[in-house]
Parts: C-alpha cells; sequence; structure tokens
C-alpha cells in the first residue's frame, strides 16, 4: 500500500529502539494495545448517553441526607 517492505521496517524498527530504548519498548507496547482496546470499546458502545438520574438513587441520597 505504501511501498514498506521488511527492510524498511527493520529500519524503523531500529531508529525507535535507539530513540526509546529497549526498556520503554515494553512499556509504549502496552500503552498503544490500551489505546486501541479503549478506542473498540468506544466505537462498540451506544450513541447516547443518559443522563437522567434514577429515582431510586435521589431517594437514598435524601434518606441519608436526612438523619
Amino acid at each position: 500500500m505504501f511501498g514498506i517492505g521488511m527492510p524498511e521496517l527493520l529500519i524503523i524498527l531500529v531508529i525507535i529502539l535507539i530513540i526509546f530504548g529497549a526498556g520503554k519498548l515494553p512499556e509504549i507496547g502496552g500503552a498503544i494495545g490500551k489505546g486501541i482496546k479503549n478506542f473498540k470499546k468506544a466505537s462498540r458502545e451506544p450513541e447516547e448517553i443518559n443522563v437522567t438520574p434514577d429515582a431510586k438513587k435521589i431517594d437514598e441520597k435524601k434518606s441519608s441526607a436526612n438523619p
């Protein structure tokens, strides 16, 4: 698609290794994985968010506020 073959990928990986170091690569990979996971989760959630409070929760708050 972009003309990136195996030699180009190896050069990119070596540059990333030089910039971040071997110790940081697992942390970077984990952060990227979590970001992708959160993105997929957000894309599957419904568009609308229910912001109306439950009547049961309101009654509990009122009863706990008046001892």
